[in-house]
């Protein structure tokens, strides 16, 4: 299942709109704001999704019977350019438990690149749900391999993907590889340059968030 929150009027839109500017752009701490808040708006999403029990809370003045998350949740990101919407899925899914991948693309003369894993860590997630994030899904192979990885570490009961801007030859291969994952996006292009950038997209997120400039 896809959900693309830009087919609808929203803030999602503003978010995304500043990301994109490249005047915006300029002042990281602003990028790294929009890309938690899009996570932020993400985790509310996901959360209407999630099974919930009622559960008696206490209240100065009696009981209120209140629907509470049900499922366990473990938020996994790839570094570095996930923390920021990983930050936004984290402020409401405060006791989550956290997976943390560390991967990179070894580009070759004839302009191919193969995905390198050089860390993983990650709590067991047997039967609990799985929500990965990455703000820009551009191959998709980035994606996919890191979360096989994942499933080393036991089988989710749900897998939820999410990413402020997606391809559509990125998305396609999530499809292919992992048919009943939930995908959640701000953005959808078509193009991809030839170094697998995201036309327009925003640049790379990583550099973005962190002060470097992207080198073509």
């Amino acid at each position: 299942m896809v959900i693309n929150l830009s087919e609808q009027n929203s803030v999602v839109n503003q978010f995304l709109a500043e990301l994109r500017n490249v005047d915006v752009q300029a002042d990281s701490m602003r990028f790294r704001r929009n890309l938690e808040r899009l996570g932020e708006v993400m985790a509310y999403e996901i959360s209407k999704t999630l099974d919930y029990s009622t559960v008696p809370v206490e209240t100065p003045l009696g009981i209120a019977d209140t629907p509470i998350i049900q499922d366990e949740l473990v938020l996994a990101t790839i570094l570095r350019a996930g923390l920021p919407m990983h930050q936004g899925l984290l402020n409401y899914f405060d006791d989550a438990g956290n997976a943390f991948i560390s991967a990179y693309r070894k580009h070759h003369k004839d302009g191919s690149f193969e995905i390198k894993l050089e860390y993983v860590s990650c709590p067991d997630l047997t039967n609990k749900v799985l929500i990965m994030a990455d703000p820009m899904l551009a191959t998709g192979a980035s994606m996919a391999i890191a979360i096989k990885e994942l499933m080393e570490y036991g089988t989710p009961s749900k897998v939820h993907i999410v990413t402020a801007i997606a391809s559509v030859q990125g998305l396609e291969h999530i499809k292919r590889n992992f048919p009943k994952a939930h995908v959640w996006l701000a953005g959808l292009d078509e193009e991809l340059t030839a170094k697998a950038y995201i036309v327009p997209g925003l640049g790379d997120a990583g550099d973005l968030s962190y002060g470097a400039k992207l080198q073509e």
